[in-house]
């Protein structure tokens, strides 16, 4: 695998690129489907094959990356694919030590607390070394999906980053991190431009490795208001997208399309709209004639059914699906969740809503 790394090459030939075409603006004859987290907890073969392992260990495996990676696709005819990862290996490239607490989540040994603590952060990370191991699971998967669908790369955003190594985990109000944008804004500003940068690295990597689109996860969005965000996320959510593009450029590698999903943001969808993307992902809790008036014609927008609308009865599933289509249209335009799946969600209603979208997509573009 490893020799693929940098310049992957003899990819099989993509055979369903509706995904892609309708990032790019192009016309589909359905509306593509995938679903965040759709490698998860709430597939029984997922829980089989993660059963023993340590959550970190499974993400450094490749082989069980791609496994995982491979598993909704062999239940359901999602449209695309996306690397099984966790977007805080980014920190522990730094150094930081982050470990899977059962039932907890995500715990960080030692957080940041000082201003001083960042000098314990590694200033140049070599992504290759650091995460070459996402790398190689990319590569690997990506010939394994045999051109199926196209492999969507990842990464969290700078800001939902710091808020991670601050609070220490996860938390509901971020009041740590939030502190340091109000008490150390210039040491803030030093910690995110750093995140940036490892990130643009880390995102050029995956498409060297194979990756056909990537998302930038801006999970905390909606912890900060219009001003914080305009200040400690958005610079950052721009520069990434304008780097990451003229690296590949440089590289001579494929330019793939770009999303951004900032959960909570909708205050910031225009600029969202304007930040160097080609999709911009939405949450539930904006309606889908309201976001295209707001983010105009030139991006396609990727969401936005409520999570928990997969436990309503199937026929239901059909019906809110009809409806998000009709309020968003069927072009320019990836159906998907507005956050990601719950484990305690059944496989067989979020095949109904794969069906669902393929099926109306399908019948409002015939009439």
């Amino acid at each position: 695998i490893c020799s693929f790394v940098r310049s992957p090459k003899g990819f099989p030939k993509l055979k369903n690129d509706t995904f892609l075409r309708a990032a790019h603006g192009e016309e589909t004859e359905h509306t593509p489907v995938w679903c965040m987290r759709q490698a998860g907890r709430y597939l029984p073969e997922f829980r089989e094959t993660r059963a023993a392992q340590d959550f970190f260990a499974t993400c450094r495996s490749p082989k069980l990356c791609c496994e995982l990676t491979l598993q909704p696709l062999r239940r359901f005819p999602l449209d695309a694919a996306i690397i099984f990862s966790d977007i805080l290996v980014v920190p522990q490239a730094l150094g930081m030590e982050v470990v899977m607490v059962p039932g907890k989540g995500p715990v960080f040994t030692e957080p940041l607390k000082e201003v001083e603590d960042l000098l314990k952060l590694r200033q140049k990370v070599d992504v290759t070394a650091e995460l070459g191991y996402v790398f190689q699971a990319i590569t690997l998967t990506r010939h394994s999906l045999e051109g199926r669908v196209p492999l969507i790369g990842f990464s969290g955003a700078p800001w939902t980053l710091m808020s991670y190594m601050i609070e220490g985990g996860g938390s509901t109000t971020m009041a740590k991190a939030k502190s340091w944008l109000y008490r150390h804004p210039e040491a803030s500003h030093r910690l995110l431009r750093l995140l940036a940068d490892v990130v643009t690295d880390y995102l050029v990597g995956q498409v060297a490795a194979g990756a056909q689109a990537l998302q930038l996860f801006e999970s905390h969005a909606g912890h900060l208001g219009p001003e914080q965000f305009q200040d400690f996320a958005l610079p950052y959510i721009r520069d990434i997208a304008q780097a990451v593009k003229s690296k590949l450029k440089e590289e001579a590698l494929p330019l793939v399309p770009m999303i951004i999903f900032a959960k909570d943001a909708h205050y910031a969808l225009r600029d969202l709209a304007h930040a160097g993307y080609e999709v911009v992902g939405l949450d539930w809790t904006i309606r889908p004639q309201e976001a295209r008036a707001q983010t105009g014609k030139d991006v396609t927008l990727q969401g936005n059914l409520d999570p928990c609308a997969l436990y309503a009865p199937k026929e239901k599933i059909g019906e809110l699906v009809k409806k998000m289509l009709e309020g968003f249209g069927t072009q320019r335009y990836i159906a998907n969740l507005g956050h990601g799946l719950y484990p305690d969600m059944s496989p067989e209603h979020v095949g109904a809503f794969v069906e669902a979208v393929h099926a109306h997509s399908r019948h409002i573009n015939k009439h």
